[in-house]
C-alpha cells in the first residue's frame, strides 16, 4: 500500500475497529467542544457511528456534506461544508453503496491546509484500484483483510507514523 514503514501498519479485528481506535486514542483526547467532524452523506455506518460516539463525549459534532443528486462527488458540497472548526474529515476511498469514488488526493491536500485529520475508509478502494498512501496524502487509510479474499476479523489500520506514536494504547 506505499507505506514508508512497516511502523505505520496496525493490525487489527478490522476496519471497524481501526475506525473506532483512531475515534478513541486519537480524537477523543483531542477533541473540544464545537470542533467538527466532518463525513459524507455515503459513509459506511462503521465510520459514522465511531465519530458519533467521540462526538458525544467531547461536545464535538458530526456534519455530513451531501453528494450530487447521482451520486457524485462534489467538491464544492464538501468545500461548502468545512468550517474553521472542522478537525477531522473521514470519507470512504469508494462508496460502498453507490461505487463513487472521492478524490483522496485532493480532500487530504484541503485536510492538511486547515490543520485536520484525514481518514479514509479504504475498505473498497484497496479492492479496486492500486493504492499508496504515501501518494494518497490522508493521515489514516483502513481496510479490512477479508475485502482481499483474506481472512475473517483481520484488519489494517495504517497511520502517518508521528502520529500513531503520539496515540495511547488502545487495548491494554
Amino acid at each position: 500500500i506505499g507505506a514508508e514503514s512497516g511502523d505505520e501498519i496496525v493490525l487489527t479485528a478490522g476496519a471497524t475497529m481501526s475506525l473506532n481506535l483512531i475515534a478513541r486514542c486519537w480524537a477523543e483526547p483531542r477533541l473540544q467542544p464545537g470542533d467538527e467532524i466532518l463525513i459524507s452523506i455515503a459513509e459506511h455506518h462503521a465510520n459514522i457511528v465511531p465519530w458519533q460516539m467521540v462526538a458525544e463525549k467531547t461536545g464535538a459534532r458530526v456534519r455530513a456534506f451531501m453528494l450530487e443528486e447521482d451520486g457524485a462527488f462534489s467538491m464544492n458540497r464538501f468545500k461548502a461544508e468545512l468550517s474553521d472548526r472542522t478537525r477531522i474529515i473521514a470519507v470512504p476511498h469508494v462508496s460502498n453503496v453507490l461505487g463513487t469514488v472521492f478524490p483522496i488526493a485532493d480532500i487530504a491536500a484541503i485536510a492538511r491546509d486547515r490543520d485536520a485529520l484525514m481518514v479514509v475508509d479504504g475498505c473498497q478502494g484497496v479492492v479496486h484500484m492500486p493504492v499508496d498512501v504515501t501518494a494518497l496524502g490522508a493521515d489514516f487509510y483502513v481496510f479490512s483483510a477479508h475485502k482481499l479474499y483474506g481472512p475473517n476479523g483481520v484488519g489494517v489500520l495504517w497511520g502517518r507514523a508521528r502520529i500513531l506514536a503520539d496515540m495511547p494504547p488502545f487495548l491494554g
